[in-house]
């Protein structure tokens, strides 16, 4: 009631006070420009995220790191190959190199070592970068094993078994042609050997008569 009364009574101390008050709303409002300004200079990204903005914070600016290739993912990962030596023009050497057998097919490897005989018991060769069953003993012949039970196949399976075959046996013999070898495969029945010849009779093929 006092100060209502002295309000009353006094008009021009309502005005010294609004005067005031001004002043003081104006200094308040130039400070808070003032620290706006500085933050936006010191922590941009600070400053950027106060905006509403997608500026990072500085700790996860300074870990991220670049990726520099995708992780692999577990079920994809495949054991590398053996390295595969070059000779002085960069291609793959003719020199043989035994390595151990692809598979774990016991009986298609113990033909590969005992029939030619297998110059690296246990082991295939890597020729021209070419993998074979086996570099026979005391001659330049590469050898592909083939133990597949052949004779008890349909005519369907034989016709498919074939052409996949010749595939392989092409590859195989120019690159034992090219590096200076020959170039043998061994079948385990007479009708796999005449299924093979009739269909390129420039192979060599020799029943090896090994069983599975």
């Amino acid at each position: 009631m006092g100060i209502g009364l002295c309000v009353l009574v006094a008009p021009e101390i309502v005005v010294g006070a609004v005067i005031v008050l001004g002043v003081v709303v104006v200094a308040v409002a130039i400070k808070e420009a003032l620290d706006a300004y500085e933050l936006r200079h010191a922590y941009p990204e600070e400053a950027g995220a106060s905006r509403g903005t997608k500026a990072a914070p500085r700790e996860a600016v300074a870990k991220r790191k670049p990726k520099l290739e995708p992780e692999p993912a577990g079920q994809d990962w495949q054991p590398p190959m053996p390295p595969v030596p070059l000779d002085r023009a960069g291609r793959a050497s003719c020199e043989p190199v035994p390595v151990p057998h692809a598979g774990e097919d016991d009986p298609h490897n113990e033909c590969a070592d005992n029939f030619p005989p297998n110059r690296y018991p246990g082991m295939d060769v890597l020729v021209g970068g070419v993998r074979f069953d086996a570099l026979q003993v005391g001659v330049r012949v590469l050898w592909e094993i083939k133990t597949h039970q052949f004779d008890s196949y349909n005519t369907y399976i034989r016709k498919k078994e074939i052409e996949k075959e010749l595939k392989q046996l092409e590859k195989e013999r120019a690159v034992a042609d090219a590096c200076g070898y020959d170039f043998v495969v061994g079948v385990s029945s007479q009708a796999h050997k005449l299924a093979l010849l009739e269909a390129d009779f420039s192979l060599n093929v020799v029943v090896t008569g090994c069983t599975r």
